[in-house]
């Protein structure tokens, strides 16, 4: 069968089209890689470091034809784009000073002579399966971490973002990474189950129901596995934030890169006084919303899908505030929706729809909104509107989500900080900062005693 990836906003343009490989092919890939993995290991810190240090100069030297290819194979707005070439070219560098971190302790005998040490090493192969929203940015920081601590990586991208995770196997090649040491092989579902199947260590980000089943192999296989599944995001506001900053956050989260990030806010709390305003403000910032910030959906079955539940949820009895319509134009767009009394049992109200559409919910207190923020099976990052300290502090240890953003939109990431979100949004160990080096090592520890001789 053959992978192709069309651009969001001109179906007409296929971007790419590769023939699948096939299992065995990944089988032979993550071979090839665990031959190679010594090497890489044994050729030390500064090796590794140098070679990471230039994929990032790489990376950095084509970064507006980086931006382009984002623009046209994903469809991100440019300034997004942008923002993630230079992201992806941090990442490279972050991780490339891993290498010289310590990697273990001393520690003391309990009785007489000795040395006792802990020391981290990578586990071989390193499998990473990655989603097209960040085509670049993901790949770079499951791949980064890894390879830093001498593991070997063989990345399978989405579909999706064929062409970007090819482009950019091709400069971490030109930075002069020893063959087969980071492998970049396109496919679909199978080549993404031989590859749980045969890595020493997984790395998964995509949805929920792929997650789980990627998990339960990797597991069954007795290997690590971290899994990023997304989350149902919320976001609270207080009648003391500053009700028109918070609605343009919220905005932003809500329909920026059209809401196709996990991280993406989609249900709104207004507590008490703050729920006329904010909703007022916030249906004028989601109508202000251009191609600069939203651009298309992903693909004709996400418009469809979106659409249609805005048109199931308003049969049932929600209001459609704004938005929610697909608009007549080439391209998959769809217009940023609010909705509010939507039913609990219809799915938008549980499930990640990945798309510029939110919920506004009305909350008595700051007890109700934090019950509302938690009624969820997976939160991944929350965001905070308020002017007052003590209510920051009392939702940041009372909230149920992996980050707790205040006064920021829920979806920005730190890179150097962990990653991960609460309940069903994660699997495993964090990824990103210092996190990651973890998940991708295993400790040891040494015991060395005298021998006995003179």
């Amino acid at each position: 069968m053959t992978i192709t990836s069309y651009n969001p906003a001109d179906p007409a343009d296929l971007v790419v089209a590769v023939e699948e490989p096939g299992a065995q092919a990944v089988r032979d890939a993550v071979g090839r890689a665990a031959a190679a993995q010594p090497g890489w290991l044994a050729a030390g810190a500064g090796a590794r470091s140098a070679a990471l240090g230039r994929i990032a100069d790489a990376v950095e030297a084509h970064a507006d034809e980086l931006a382009a290819l984002i623009v046209r194979e994903v469809g991100k707005p440019l300034a997004e784009a942008r923002g993630e070439v230079a992201r992806t070219a941090a990442i490279w560098r972050y991780y490339a000073q891993a290498p010289f971190t310590p990697s273990g302790a001393v520690h003391e005998t309990a009785a007489g002579p000795g040395l006792l040490l802990t020391r981290r090493r990578p586990y071989g192969v390193a499998g990473l399966i990655a989603p097209w929203n960040f085509p670049l940015a993901i790949p770079t920081w499951k791949a980064a971490p890894a390879l830093a601590v001498g593991n070997t990586a063989v990345l399978k991208p989405a579909p999706e973002a064929t062409a970007c995770a090819l482009r950019l196997a091709e400069l971490v090649a030109a930075a002069g990474l020893p063959a087969d040491v980071f492998t970049v092989l396109p496919g679909g579902a199978e080549e993404g189950a031989a590859l749980v199947d045969a890595a020493d260590v997984v790395s998964f980000t995509g949805s929920t129901g792929v997650g789980r089943a990627v998990v339960r192999a990797a597991t069954e296989r007795g290997v690590p596995v971290q899994a990023e599944l997304g989350g149902l995001n919320a976001a609270l506001v207080l009648p003391d934030a500053d009700i028109a900053l918070a609605a343009n956050h919220i905005a932003a989260a809500v329909a920026g890169y059209a809401g196709q990030k996990c991280t993406a806010t989609s249900r709104v709390i207004a507590v008490g006084a703050a729920y006329e305003p904010l909703r007022d403000a916030l249906v004028k910032a989601l109508e202000l919303v251009d191609d600069s910030v939203c651009g298309p959906v992903i693909n004709a079955a996400a418009r469809d899908r979106l659409t249609g539940a805005v048109a199931t949820a308003t049969a049932a009895g929600a209001t459609l505030l704004t938005g929610g319509r697909a608009p007549e134009r080439d391209g998959w767009y769809v217009e940023p929706a609010l909705l509010t009394d939507v039913p609990a049992e219809h799915p938008l109200a549980r499930e990640e729809f990945f798309g510029p559409i939110a919920l506004l919910h009305a909350a008595a207190d700051l007890d109700e909104a934090i019950a509302l923020a938690n009624d969820t099976p997976h939160s991944l990052s929350t965001s905070v509107h308020t002017g007052s300290l003590d209510v920051a502090l009392a939702a940041a240890d009372r909230l149920d989500a992996g980050m707790i953003r205040v006064n920021a939109p829920s979806s920005g990431v730190d890179f150097h900080l962990p990653f991960g979100g609460a309940k069903g949004a994660s699997h495993g160990d964090r990824e990103q900062g210092q996190a990651a080096l973890d998940f991708y090592t295993v400790s040891r520890t040494v015991s060395v005693l005298p021998g006995g001789g003179a």
